[in-house]
């Protein structure tokens, strides 16, 4: 059975990904984290199923790293 993929909100999105706000706009502007979903005007929030692949991606690079 498929789950539905949760929205994260920013406070849940820092504590995942031990990122900053200010680092996370930084990084999607380079095009390094996940794109956020537009909620409304003033709210926006990540696919958590996006912020685990990136979560992912970065514990294989860290993982090679160090050998």
């Amino acid at each position: 059975m498929h789950k539905p993929d949760r929205i994260l909100r920013d406070p849940e999105t820092t504590r995942k990904s031990g990122l900053s706000r200010t680092t996370r706009w930084r990084l999607i502007k380079a095009g390094r984290f996940p794109k956020p979903v537009k909620l409304s005007d003033h709210a926006v929030g990540w696919r958590e199923s996006e912020l685990e692949q990136w979560l992912a991606s970065r514990s294989r690079v860290s993982g090679e790293a160090g050998r």
